[in-house]
């Protein structure tokens, strides 16, 4: 039986690593959809997104490296990397035009890639993205709340008490594609994975913020969660106040609100997500 996210296939990177993905076809003229998971997450956290944009559009999910079925990178993964890696997928798939979506450190993996080529791209769909206009990220409380995250996250994937929490996430994935977040996502080695990931953060928000990359004309919406779950009251409108900030630099000044929904945007509201991208990969270049 087919997968509900398509099928599997790899590309290699510059410097010889190879990434995992799937792909789903779509009808000719429309850009190829790339779906930039979040921070240590695999390429199953987008199946939602990827079930309701089925037919209407080609889609790609891909595994960065060292999360899912992709090979480690034994270089740091800091954000221009991740970035370069993402830049070597579109290359590799080789399609004209491209709709780019990118989900919390998704968000600047995705815009410092468009940067680096805005020609290629159709538009960028920005889901609860981190954002380095959020002062929160900056403050002694982040870095305490980081460091102890680091310290729990090992023991807790050792355990499956990760696996078990991912419950609720995965209800709301085909079948298949919830096993392999299952499988791949929460374990020891995804652990590793997010935390050589997240090593960099603080670092990377700042480079953005003193060079912030400069996506052109290319259309952006910016889609906020609203419930606090996951982040908080104060942290949720310090996120959202920044991403109303990064909308309205756009050229189409696109703030959408997920009502229903906290970070998991693309697992709550799918339909939302995948109607942003529609839009935009319908537009004409």
């Amino acid at each position: 039986m087919p997968h509900s996210q398509g099928t599997p296939g790899h590309v290699r990177t510059r410097d010889g690593r190879t990434l995992f993905l799937q792909r789903t076809p779509g009808p000719p003229g429309m850009p190829t959809v790339v779906l930039e998971a979040g921070m240590g997450a695999t390429r199953s956290s987008w199946a939602a997104v990827q079930r309701a944009i089925a037919g209407r559009a080609p889609v790609v999910v891909y595994d960065r490296s060292g999360l899912g079925r992709s090979a480690p990178d034994p270089g740091p993964r800091i954000l221009h990397r991740l970035a370069m890696d993402l830049n070597d997928v579109l290359d590799r798939i080789g399609a004209d035009r491209y709709l780019l979506a990118g989900h919390s450190w998704g968000g600047p993996v995705a815009r410092v890639a468009v940067a680096a080529r805005p020609e290629r791209v159709a538009g960028l769909v920005l889901v609860d993205p981190t954002d380095e206009g959020c002062e929160l990220y900056f403050t002694r409380a982040f870095a305490v709340q980081e460091r102890i995250t680091a310290a729990l996250l090992p023991a807790l994937a050792r355990t499956g008490l990760l696996r078990r929490a991912s419950a609720p996430m995965r209800r709301g994935l085909p079948a298949d594609a919830a096993a392999d977040l299952r499988a791949e996502w929460l374990s020891p080695a995804g652990v590793a994975g997010h935390l050589a990931e997240a090593a960099s953060t603080v670092t990377d928000l700042r480079a953005l913020r003193a060079d912030p990359p400069d996506t052109g004309a290319v259309p952006v919406t910016v889609i906020s969660g609203t419930a606090a779950t996951g982040t908080g009251r104060r942290v949720r409108a310090a996120l959202n106040a920044a991403h109303a900030v990064r909308a309205a630099l756009g050229p189409e000044r696109r703030h959408v609100l997920a009502l229903r929904s906290g970070h998991l945007v693309p697992v709550t509201e799918p339909d939302l997500v995948a109607g942003e991208i529609l839009r935009l990969a319908g537009r004409r270049p």
